[in-house]
């Protein structure tokens, strides 16, 4: 297990997709990045180690995200291969009207014992 500081450990790593987008035309544009996502979902499922795969979408901030996450010994190579198929879906999702703030964002994930 990895430790950024004192009691912060984790043994986790995600990437996350995220874009924004339009209410217009009766959510087509969040219709069209579930389309998109459904076609790259195996190529995701074939990046060595995937821990995890979630779907994110907030219709009140109209948030689209996708969050893959690796156990920490197998994301650098993921990392080193700049996570691919990130580039292709991005570029994919960038050409839908209505989506907009296409970013990505790297973090650790750990579960919270209660």
């Amino acid at each position: 297990m990895d430790t950024i500081t004192e009691g912060v450990e984790f043994d986790t790593t995600a990437r996350e997709w995220r874009c924004k987008w339009s209410a217009d035309n009766d959510k087509k544009s969040l219709a069209e990045l579930q389309k998109v996502l459904d076609e790259t979902k195996a190529e995701i499922k074939a990046v060595d180690g995937v821990k995890s795969v979630q779907r994110v979408v907030c219709g009140d901030c109209l948030d689209f995200k996708v969050v893959i996450a690796l156990p920490e010994p197998k994301y650098e190579a993921w990392s080193d291969a700049a996570h691919a198929p990130e580039e292709a879906f991005l570029e994919k999702i960038k050409k839908i009207d209505g989506v907009s703030v296409v970013e990505t964002q790297t973090y650790t994930l750990m579960p919270v014992e209660l």
